[in-house]
């Protein structure tokens, strides 16, 4: 069974696929629904140790963002972080509206119909591009596909780690 892990310190918002240009630049996918808000903060962190570095400026190309840090002043020095991951701050991260959710605030949470049977446990949250999230859950059932729509999800307790759904047709056969 999984529990609730405490809130991370950093947030995932793009991954680094390779340089841009010859002067230092990364070209990242984004992550974020909020791209933008990477030009409003000063440092981001790369890879696994969280690296920390500064900002010097952000640019958007085709759907990507081109990232300039401080010290990465070549493409040799910005082919080093191919494949790492970039990271903000949850301090930094653009503040959610009522009824959002980060995926990590809802992997753990017990889940059962609004008759009480208990399904199981939410393991991963799926994010299709251009679709509703999926909460991926485990339980006696086995895995159940559970799409985060309205219809389909009645309420969400974030302090008691339960979620009440609300079985659509098909659902649980």
């Amino acid at each position: 069974m999984l529990t609730q892990q405490p809130e991370p310190r950093y947030l995932a918002v793009g991954r680094v696929l390779r340089p841009h240009g010859i002067r230092g630049e990364l070209r990242v996918q984004v992550f974020t629904d909020f791209p933008e808000h990477l030009a409003e903060i000063s440092h981001v962190y790369l890879g696994p140790t969280y690296r920390r570095m500064a900002i010097e400026k952000v640019r958007f190309h085709k759907n990507r963002i081109l990232l300039k840090l401080a010290g990465l002043e070549d493409r040799d020095a910005a082919e080093t972080f191919r494949d790492q991951t970039v990271y903000v701050a949850m301090e930094d991260a653009v503040p959610l509206e009522e009824e959002e959710y980060y995926h990590f605030q809802v992997v753990g949470m017990q889940v059962e119909t609004e008759d009480g049977e208990a399904l199981g446990e939410v393991v991963e949250v799926l994010a299709p591009p251009g679709a509703n999230d999926v909460f991926v859950v485990h339980g006696p059932r086995g895995e159940i596909l559970i799409p985060a729509i309205e219809d389909a999800v009645r309420e969400i307790d974030f302090d008691a780690m339960r979620m009440v759904i609300i079985p659509m047709p098909g659902l649980l056969d």
